[in-house]
């Protein structure tokens, strides 16, 4: 039987209701008590890592994630975190880039309702994780609501329905029916597990509106090392009368600020070369395309990047070298 590990980060899942609305209060262990019928799944150990609202959760949490599975590695077949919903696809992604080529199964699961209320999809969820964790199913993922979702692909797309996530421009790894895992990919995970403990969090997200001042795009280069940009359909920047973004994004990349141009649109991704708005912009140097990548999944790499190195040539390749499949068309960079 596979010796599992829960790491509790809080979260719904482990929320009560308080005088001002739901809060994580419960431990990892009081959890499992939830769910007797584990026993007949795994051996589970658990560990109470944290315990907070995900949207208090930052990047140091993640390298406490990163440091708690690392010290734990060797003692254990698979991990299984349970954390928040709300910000769930950003830790997935950014463990996957923290955590490189794992053969053991790193699972991230949580649920829309608290696992205490009568009507609740916690204890499936957490079910469901523990048997992906107990499969020989390698790196990061997410389980939820009897879906596998890689972690680089994972994002919230419902905010109170229990088909909460879906992946996004790549399929599932698998789904959980009946109490069985029916794996749709299969793959191997040779020369892992490879851990970093570094990230750069200067980096900005830029939503475009119609009408968004160039100003405010001067505003976060001048404070952040990267920004990315979600744009409109396939992506490009905006030329109003009297202003120029392409002009503001040149001169800030020539001082040695970093920007990636993606889209606002969930699926397909971006394709800068399609119109003249961003057609412009491409071999800008400092200049990086999405693609399909998430914007979970974009912020998470420049992090990690940007924690390994700040040259230009070497951004640029790391950027565009798939890590667990999280951009699929680098060969049209």
């Amino acid at each position: 039987m596979k010796k599992i590990l829960m790491i509790g980060t809080g979260g719904t899942i482990a929320s009560q209701v308080t005088e001002n609305g739901l809060a994580p209060e419960l431990t990892s262990a009081q959890l499992l008590a939830h769910i007797p019928a584990i026993s007949g799944i795994c051996e589970v150990e658990s560990l109470q890592l944290l315990n907070l609202d995900s949207t208090n959760i930052a990047p140091r949490h993640w390298l406490e994630m990163v440091g708690c599975i690392r010290e734990h590695y060797e003692d254990y077949d698979g991990f299984v975190l349970t954390h928040g919903t709300d910000t769930m696809a950003y830790t997935a992604a950014a463990l996957s880039y923290l955590i490189q080529k794992s053969p053991k199964p790193i699972v991230f699961t949580g649920a829309q309702k608290p696992i205490g209320f009568d009507v609740t999809d916690s204890k499936m969820n957490l079910t469901d994780a523990f048997r992906t964790a107990a499969s020989s199913l390698p790196g990061v993922s997410l389980v939820f609501n009897g879906k596998v979702i890689l972690g680089t692909r994972a994002q919230k797309i419902r905010s109170k329905s229990f088909e909460a996530f879906s992946s996004i421009n790549y399929p599932f790894l698998g789904v959980l029916r009946d109490g069985v895992l029916l794996r749709y990919l299969h793959e191997s995970c040779e020369g892992g597990p490879v851990f970093y403990d570094q990230l750069n969090t200067k980096v900005g997200l830029l939503k475009l509106i119609p009408g968004t001042e160039q100003a405010l795009l001067d505003y976060l280069l001048e404070r952040c090392d990267a920004l990315m940009i979600e744009s409109f359909g396939v992506g490009g920047l905006p030329d109003y009368e009297g202003s120029d973004f392409c002009d503001s994004v040149c001169r800030w990349t020539e001082r040695g600020k970093l920007v990636v141009l993606t889209t606002q649109v969930q699926n397909e991704g971006s394709d800068l070369g399609i119109y003249h708005v961003g057609h412009r912009l491409k071999g800008v140097p400092g200049v990086l395309e999405a693609f399909d990548m998430t914007t979970e999944a974009v912020t998470a790499k420049l992090m990690w990047i940007l924690g390994q190195t700040r040259d230009p040539a070497e951004i640029q390749r790391l950027f565009y070298t798939p890590v667990a499949h999280d951009i699929l068309w680098p060969a049209e960079c």
